[in-house]
């Protein structure tokens, strides 16, 4: 584990990225950038950036909130102190500065010592928003959106995919309500570039594991399709 400093591109500042890399280190290696949820670089994002080194990527995991709070790391399961907290960031979070400090990650990520040049993203809650909007705006690979919020309100910018996206929908997500979901699976039905899946029965972070709607079966079959997604994507 190393971190790294990533200059912003509007020239107000620096900001941090948490790097997990593979323990083999003897070939190149694609990057995928890890997307936060509203609770910043944690424990959980941490270890998912981990789980994705083990996979054999480099992951980096940049702090998108340190316009607000830097380092900021909070807990979904400590109480609603911290849910309160999460949200007061979130609603304070500027997404377009969010989309420029995550193209300013790629553009670093594809430079990485033992990177091959090719750069993903992965992200989670609000983190799986930004990744559609990475599939849109920015020059990616390719990006995997786990339970993303508002996705519905993007839906006009599908046209201007250009790395495929990978969705993953949790049926009984408290926070993307059914006709949100069927406005997304409607409208990027045969999408060439977008793959959507939904989970029956399962509930929003239900791939967080230890997390209190972790559900090991719908996780284990996401997480199935991420790995092979992103295989497909960035290797070679």
């Amino acid at each position: 584990m190393t971190e790294i400093r990533i200059k912003a591109s509007d020239g107000s500042g620096e900001f941090a990225a948490y790097v997990a890399r593979p323990k083999d280190g003897t070939k190149p290696r694609g990057v995928v950038v890890m997307i936060q949820e509203i609770f910043g670089i944690n424990r959980t994002m941490r270890a998912l950036s981990d789980w994705v080194a083990e996979m054999g990527f480099i992951a980096v995991a940049p702090d998108l909130f340190w316009r607000q709070e830097p380092g900021v790391q909070l807990d979904p399961d400590a109480g609603q102190a911290q849910w309160d907290h999460a949200f007061a960031l979130y609603n304070g979070f500027d997404q377009a500065k969010g989309v420029e400090d995550l193209t300013a990650t790629i553009a670093v990520a594809r430079g990485l010592d033992g990177a091959n040049g090719k750069v993903g993203t992965m992200g989670f809650c609000l983190g799986g928003r930004l990744a559609f909007m990475t599939a849109t705006r920015t020059d990616a690979d390719c990006n995997v959106s786990y339970y993303g919020v508002g996705l519905e309100g993007l839906l006009g910018e599908k046209g201007a995919i250009r790395g495929p996206v990978l969705m993953h929908i949790a049926a009984l997500d408290k926070f993307v309500p059914p006709e949100a979901q069927k406005a997304v699976v409607e409208s990027l039905a045969g999408h060439p570039k977008a793959s959507v899946h939904v989970y029956p029965d399962v509930d929003h972070a239900f791939a967080r594991m230890g997390g209190h709607a972790y559900d090991a079966r719908a996780a284990t079959i996401a997480n199935g399709r991420t790995a092979e997604w992103l295989v497909r994507h960035l290797e070679g």
